[in-house]
């Protein structure tokens, strides 16, 4: 049943995508003329492992989960993602999904607005139409599925990206997936420890794929990290950042979360830094 909700969502993304009649290339154009992005990626090097100072922490917001429902009554993206600056995160997440996350794209805007740090668009993206889109909203980052794209979609969308000026969060679930990511040139990967079909989580996913993601490749742990321990392991695996959503809404001093989960990292990560530039083929 849980599949089937999962197909749900991408045959919902495909066929508003297949029905979307706006002029691609108008599209890109007024992409193209906005300001310079804040660069997600070198965000996530900088701070991350490499630095010594502790794993950089993309905090994410979300109203909703498919595998928890609604996660709290009147969330305040704006005081919320002031919190997370507050607790030193490095990036914002923020899912713009309407119909199965409650999210929307005045969530990003109004994120992107308060704090001066790079933001995330996490939604399923399927078409160029959706990375205009995540530009033009204010996006520095995109989102790419590679379970949810072929070959070709992925190179495509991921090379758009670029040409826009955001970086791509290739997100992987096992080695396959990496094995593509890795071959088309993404040089910021995602492991994501839930299992799309069932929304279970596999703790041990990010440590066995983390080994396998080379030193140039900035690397992102996703889902299940809800401690200090969870996020020194991470860092352990050699992972750059981690991608924590759920923990810090429920939490009841989200500054104070944040600070520890970016702390239990430090020293415990590659020695060397991450190379700057690794762009899409």
């Amino acid at each position: 049943m849980v599949a089937r909700y999962l197909d749900e969502i991408l045959t919902f993304h495909r066929k508003r995508a297949a029905d979307d009649s706006r002029d691609l290339s108008s599209l890109v154009k007024r992409a193209s003329l906005l300001p310079e992005t804040r660069g997600f990626r070198l965000s996530l090097a900088a701070e991350g492992t490499a630095s010594g100072q502790g794993i950089a922490v993309i905090a994410e917001f979300k109203r909703r989960s498919p595998s928890k429902g609604v996660l709290g009554s009147d969330l305040d993206v704006v005081d919320i993602c002031r919190q997370y600056a507050a607790g030193g995160a490095s990036c914002i997440s923020v899912l713009t999904d309407h119909e199965f996350f409650a999210g929307a794209p005045e969530d990003l805007q109004a994120a992107r607005e308060v704090v001066d740090l790079p933001v995330l668009r996490k939604d399923f993206t399927v078409s160029k139409a959706d990375v205009c889109d995540a530009r033009i909203m204010g996006a520095d980052a995109v989102l790419l599925i590679v379970a949810a794209l072929s070959r070709t979609e992925l190179v495509e969308l991921c090379t758009l990206s670029r040409d826009l000026g955001m970086d791509s969060l290739v997100e992987v679930h096992d080695t396959e997936e990496l094995d593509l990511a890795l071959e088309i040139g993404a040089d910021l990967i995602g492991v994501n420890q839930r299992d799309l079909r069932t929304f279970g989580v596999h703790e041990d996913r990010a440590r066995k794929l983390g080994e396998a993601i080379p030193e140039e490749v900035t690397s992102v742990a996703e889902s299940g990290i809800s401690s200090a321990a969870g996020a020194a392991s991470a860092a352990g695996a050699g992972f750059d950042a981690i991608l924590v959503g759920e923990a810090l809404i429920r939490s009841t001093d989200r500054a104070g979360t944040l600070a520890e989960l970016r702390s239990a990292g430090a020293g415990l990560g590659p020695v060397a830094q991450k190379r700057a530039q690794s762009p899409c083929l």
